[in-house]
């Protein structure tokens, strides 16, 4: 009540806490001039040596809730930008179906074809290719082997060249509807049967296993 009898102006007793001096208070001007060289993390184990190297004997403790009420906030460090994505994975998103990429991939392959030309060259070449064989669009192959040799992009322009020497094989492989999937199947597993029994058996057992473990193919029936 003797705060509320001394005043002269109302000001003076406005609502709010009321705060107290400190003894911290004398060093005011030295702890925001330290605060302002450091610029990054301020630590309170240096500020306080560094205050009772002045003649100030107080605890950590007071010179943080000092700190926390009157010093201003030290400039935060900014956050690094984000890292750029692996070759690795801008190699999926460009040979991945576009359905299977998600919201977010589709905006980071769209700003990496922004930034590099050469990769949007590739990635039409590459969507142009994949859609031959799904489509059976086979008769178009010509054109995309003459524009993949004119773009003259490493590893497309060789593969489009070794295409054009087979040229005939290839397209029917993109038109027709059958395939040897079946004949390459078969390959792979008797190569796995010979892998697993190398060193371990002779002929006639592996031969014994091929035809114990051949698959059975059914012919489709008529509708």
């Amino acid at each position: 009540m003797q705060r509320y009898a001394r005043a002269e102006h109302w000001h003076q007793v406005s609502p709010g806490r009321h705060r107290r001096g400190s003894s911290l208070d004398v060093h005011h001007a030295y702890l925001s001039r330290r605060v302002a060289e450091i610029r990054a993390r301020v630590s309170l184990v240096a500020l306080h040596r560094e205050l009772a190297e002045r003649g100030w004997h107080g605890s950590c403790s007071t010179l943080r809730a000092w700190a926390v009420q009157r010093l201003p906030h030290p400039r935060q460090t900014p956050q690094p930008p984000p890292a750029p994505p692996s070759i690795r994975q801008v190699t999926g998103w460009l040979t991945r179906r576009p359905s299977s990429l998600t919201e977010d991939e589709h905006q980071q392959l769209k700003a990496v074809l922004e930034h590099c030309p050469e990769l949007a060259t590739t990635h039409q070449l590459v969507r142009d290719f994949g859609d031959m064989p799904t489509q059976q669009t086979g008769l178009l192959l010509p054109a995309w082997i003459d524009e993949a040799i004119t773009a003259d992009l490493p590893g497309l322009a060789g593969f489009a060249r070794g295409l054009a020497n087979d040229l005939d094989a290839v397209t029917a492989g993109l038109t027709l509807r059958w395939s040897s999937g079946i004949t390459e199947g078969a390959v792979n597993r008797i190569k796995k049967i010979k892998r697993q029994l190398f060193g371990r058996a002779e002929f006639d057992l592996l031969r014994k296993m091929i035809l114990l473990q051949r698959p059975t193919v059914t012919a489709p029936r008529d509708r």
